[in-house]
Order: structure tokens, then sequence, then C-alpha cells
């Protein structure tokens, strides 16, 4: 496979991603901090979207992307934070809900792309 190939993500533009995003939300999936959807180009220069959920319990966000080129499988990394982070229960079980709706909002996320892939083949966006 080309070397150009397997460092481009598929290509789910950002539009497409920020609809998906709002279907979830309107799913009526509590979000405590916020989600958006960043630009990231390709190695083509073609618009991928990123999706990037900051987090309200923690300097920290997590940001989700599939896991390659024509790749539907989706992955999610939270951000290295510099120092500790101390919380009291209450806190950590609200950072802990939030980390769950990240995973869901991940998990939503590939399911889309694995429906939009099925009912259209190779997408050329």
């Amino acid at each position: 496979m080309d070397d150009e190939l397997e460092d481009s993500p598929p290509r789910r533009s950002r539009g497409q991603l920020e609809a998906w995003v709002q279907e979830f939300r309107d799913q009526g999936h509590v979000v405590a901090g916020s989600i958006k959807v960043v630009e990231q180009e390709d190695a083509d220069g073609q618009d991928t979207g990123l999706v990037v959920m900051t987090l309200s319990n923690a300097a920290a966000a997590v940001y989700m992307q599939p896991k390659g080129y024509d790749e539907p499988l989706w992955e999610a990394t939270l951000t290295a934070r510099p120092d500790d982070l101390t919380l009291s229960p209450h806190e950590m079980a609200s950072l802990a809900a939030e980390i769950v709706v990240a995973g869901n909002l991940c998990s939503f996320l590939q399911f889309k792309s694995l429906d939009w892939d099925r009912r259209s083949g190779r997408h050329d966006e």
C-alpha cells in the first residue's frame, strides 16, 4: 500500500462528522464539556475532520478519529496532563461519567462509519 494512503484517515468530511455529532446530541446524551469537530487534512489536503470532546471535570480532552486509511474502526485518545489530578469522590465520579460519554460517542461514530460504508460503498468525499 502507498505510504501516503497509510497515513491518510478515511474521508469522513467535517460536515459529515458534525451531522453525526448532532445526531448523538439529539439522542439525549448529556455532555458536561463540549464536543466539536475541528479541521484535519489528510496527506492529499482533503478535509477529514477530527472530533474533540473537551472535558469539564479535568483540564484534558478526548479526541476521536478512525484508526487509519479507509478504516471503519475508531480510536479515542485522552490528552496527557502535566500534573497529578486530585479529585473528591464526587469529582471523580463526574469525570468518570464524562469518559463514559466519550466512549459512547466514539462507539456511535464507529457505528455510523460502518453503516455509512455499508450503505454506499467507498466514498470519495
